[in-house]
């Protein structure tokens, strides 16, 4: 016989069981459509940032269901970016970069789940930076500066995006500045939009805008100390995050960049874990 209250706990049980055999959807099959959700989302068009330009620019690049990356150039991680797509074991990932892709280049490896300790395979932690998230509906005062700010349209202006991002960020070991370390001329014809705000004639501050998955990731921002002060992260940071005004905004945010994106109506969503291979 059943004891007093266990009838509507056992049918309450049984009620939100799927039938027997039905398949569960996780969230990174993948086949899922990448709406799915928000995460799933930032998690794919960084997976497209990883890929993109190399890939357009004849350079080594791999996507698959698993991870997905690109490598640019061999004198810094910020060139070569590998992004796993499910929480799998981040060494199978960094087993099989090893086989797709060149092994002798440092990398990023952006992971959107805690990882066990990568040391052993030649990575160095460095840090949980929080992926922010902005709405596109949501009511923000564009912030203001005294540059001008203009999307990079020439090769010409490809390299002096990449000199402010290089000396603003600052990135020592792409020193001195080469032109094509980073942005190779057929990046113009992809889904990302470079932006560059000016002094002048002077270029000092510049961000990336990359569409992917419904999604915009903003990257590379970057300021030099004389626009410091000057409105120029917030603004540039901007021109990226409208850039496709009808879509959400994502980034993997700096201690530093924090404040700035909050004010524009960023919010913390989660810690992702990147590991550096130097």
């Amino acid at each position: 016989m059943r004891q007093p209250g266990r009838w509507n706990s056992e049918w309450m049980a049984s009620s939100i069981l799927p039938p027997e055999g039905e398949q569960l959807a996780t969230g990174w099959e993948p086949d899922l459509e990448a709406a799915d959700s928000l995460v799933r989302q930032a998690v794919l068009a960084h997976a497209s940032w990883a890929t993109d330009a190399a890939r357009r620019a004849g350079r080594p690049w791999y996507d698959g269901d698993v991870w997905a990356g690109g490598i640019l150039g061999d004198r810094g991680p910020l060139t070569n970016w590998i992004v796993p797509k499910q929480p799998v074991d981040p060494a199978e990932v960094i087993a099989d970069a090893a086989r797709e892709l060149p092994n002798n280049v440092p990398y990023l490896f952006v992971s959107a789940w805690p990882t066990r300790d990568l040391r052993e395979h030649g990575l160095a932690l460095a840090g949980h930076p929080p992926l922010m998230l902005r709405f596109p509906s949501t009511m923000t005062t564009p912030p203001s500066t005294d540059l001008q700010l203009r999307a990079v349209t020439d090769e010409a202006g490809l390299a002096e995006a990449e000199r402010v991002l290089i000396e603003g960020y600052p990135f020592p070991e792409l020193q001195p500045h080469q032109p094509g370390l980073i942005y190779h001329p057929s990046i113009l014809d992809g889904p990302s939009t470079i932006w560059l705000g000016y002094d002048g004639d002077i270029p000092l501050a510049t961000s990336v805008a990359h569409s992917a998955a419904g999604i915009t990731i903003v990257e590379n921002v970057a300021v030099l100390p004389a626009a410091r002060g000057r409105g120029a992260g917030a603004a540039i940071t901007w021109a990226a995050t409208t850039q496709y005004p009808d879509q959400p905004a994502a980034l993997i945010a700096s201690d530093n960049g924090q404040p700035v994106y909050a004010r524009l109506n960023y919010h913390r969503l989660e810690r992702w874990t990147v590991w550096v291979r130097p």
